[in-house]
């Protein structure tokens, strides 16, 4: 086993991965920009090594710098987390080049399944369920093709990922327009212009399978989640396992999974996404080559410790799962605490943690990577902490969710958590009926009550612009005009 890691992250998932590093006896390494000097990461590691980058988000993507950090301080492996260079060839490749370990698959795998149109080919040669698509270069040839296919089509980046470079186009008219805008996106956030489309699928549900895979070989799924609920192509609420999912689909499902990473020789943790029709039938979506925000339901519902395998696996040992071993237990669901107004199209929202009060309770974990006095930035993904839950049903991991929303206090920036409330209180939330649209297509629902002070300005406000209230009051003198200059 390892003797040093070095986590190649910040926040929420950095106190994630220095928490089963501690448990395991394993020494910590962190890394941090100077705006980050305070944040929970660097106090909990064992050692932590400030980056050098003028713009924060610069310092976690500086390969050489972190390699050469994780060399100096005598770290034998490199943790990725999840975003920043997590799913990045290159970085896994020069991380093993300096002779470290890097924890999580290897980097031609990494660059085939993290390519969206090599990964989509790779799954259709080896039985998965493709939707039908254009993979085409040439403009002429790219919209011919969309026409046979028809419309709706879902465009997408080829490198893409966390909802950019995506449009969803509904008539022909508008394909020539959301193509540039598509490619010009993928452009700017993945440095690569290609994009795809797809027949997209009204009302679809996101459903992933969890697979870990060892170097001897071996395969497992961890079963499925739910991941529909989506706001701008991101998940806010993921749990597992999916709520009303026909058992031979469930199957079919991680049969698929496991079936596409024996084929990739999956090595470590990664995650099979599928878009499933209301129909029941369903499509390859993308691999993730890499731990995800979510994991968390997964380790409740199957009491393990996901990035404790992946240090397993990575150190060359077989898997510690066995498959007909594994059975869910209970239900978990996932929360993601965001720095954001959903009033306001959840733009996201920045200030000053000024008070933290995770919740407590049976069945409730809160994953956090903030401090009180932390300021909230532009600087990075709006994610503060997710909250997690596990009951023995569905209907009592929602009640527990709700009764830890309500009991979690965070104050001083403006948060999605009384939105969250709501979501997990809806009714069609509760009957399980959820597709990636639902967020959307329940929004009246989804508004926040009037408080009676809001609502009594808001009266004020509508009576003033009547025109014959309006008239009558500002007619009336003004009582200083007619004293003088005289004042008490």
């Amino acid at each position: 086993m390892f003797k040093r890691v070095l986590i190649a992250n910040r926040g929420e998932i950095a106190c994630r991965i220095i928490r089963t590093l501690k448990s395991l006896g394993i020494a910590s390494v962190a890394v941090y920009h100077h705006e980050d000097r305070s944040a929970p990461h660097v106090g909990m590691a064992d050692q932590a090594v400030l980056l050098e980058a003028d713009v924060p988000t610069a310092a976690y993507l500086d390969q050489a710098q972190l390699v050469d950090v994780a060399r100096r301080t005598g770290a034998d492996a490199v943790h990725p987390g999840y975003g920043f260079l997590s799913e990045n060839a290159d970085f896994a490749e020069g991380v093993t080049t300096a002779g470290l370990t890097f924890i999580g698959p290897e980097a031609h795998t990494i660059r085939l399944m993290g390519d969206k149109i090599r990964s989509r080919a790779f799954a259709a040669e080896h039985g998965l369920p493709v939707a039908p698509s254009v993979i085409e270069a040439d403009a002429a040839r790219f919209t011919a093709r969309a026409l046979e296919i028809g419309f709706p089509l879902l465009i997408k980046a080829a490198a893409g990922g966390g909802g950019k470079g995506i449009r969803i186009v509904r008539r022909a008219a508008e394909l020539t327009d959301n193509l540039a805008t598509a490619a010009a996106e993928a452009t700017r956030y993945f440095g690569d212009a290609r994009v795809y489309a797809e027949r997209y699928i009204e009302q679809p549900r996101h459903i992933e399978v969890q697979i870990v895979g060892d170097s001897h070989g071996d395969v497992v799924h961890l079963f499925e989640r739910e991941c529909s609920l989506q706001r701008r192509y991101q998940k806010i609420v993921e749990e597992s396992p999916a709520p009303n999912l026909p058992a031979g689909v469930r199957a079919a499902l991680c049969e698929a999974a496991v079936s596409l990473a024996r084929a990739a020789r999956y090595l470590n943790a990664g995650t099979v996404e599928f878009v499933l029709a209301p129909g029941g039938e369903f499509y390859f979506l993308e691999m993730n080559t890499r731990l995800q925000v979510e994991h968390a339901v997964t380790e409740c519902v199957l009491g393990l410790d996901l990035v404790a395998e992946q240090l397993r696996i990575a150190a060359g040992a077989p898997l510690s799962l066995k498959q007909e071993a594994l059975a869910p237990r209970g239900h978990a669901i996932e929360c993601r605490i965001c720095a954001e107004e959903p009033e306001h199209d959840f733009r996201p929202a920045t200030g000053r943690v000024a008070v933290l009060e995770p919740p407590r309770g049976p069945g409730v974990r809160f994953d956090g990577g903030i401090r009180v006095g932390q300021a909230i930035t532009p600087a990075f993904d709006s994610m503060l902490a997710k909250l997690v839950v596990h009951g023995a049903t569905r209907a009592e991991a929602a009640g527990r969710m709700e009764s830890a929303l309500a009991g979690l206090t965070l104050l001083g920036v403006p948060t999605n958590i009384d939105y969250l409330r709501r979501v997990v209180m809806h009714p069609e939330f509760l009957a399980g009926r959820l597709h990636t649209g639902f967020l959307g297509a329940h929004a009246a629902g989804l508004t926040p009550v009037a408080k009676p002070a809001e609502a009594a300005a808001a009266a004020i406000a509508a009576l003033l612009t009547e025109p014959e209230f309006s008239q009558v009051a500002f007619e009336v003198p003004e009582p200083h005009a007619t004293i003088g200059h005289w004042r008490n």
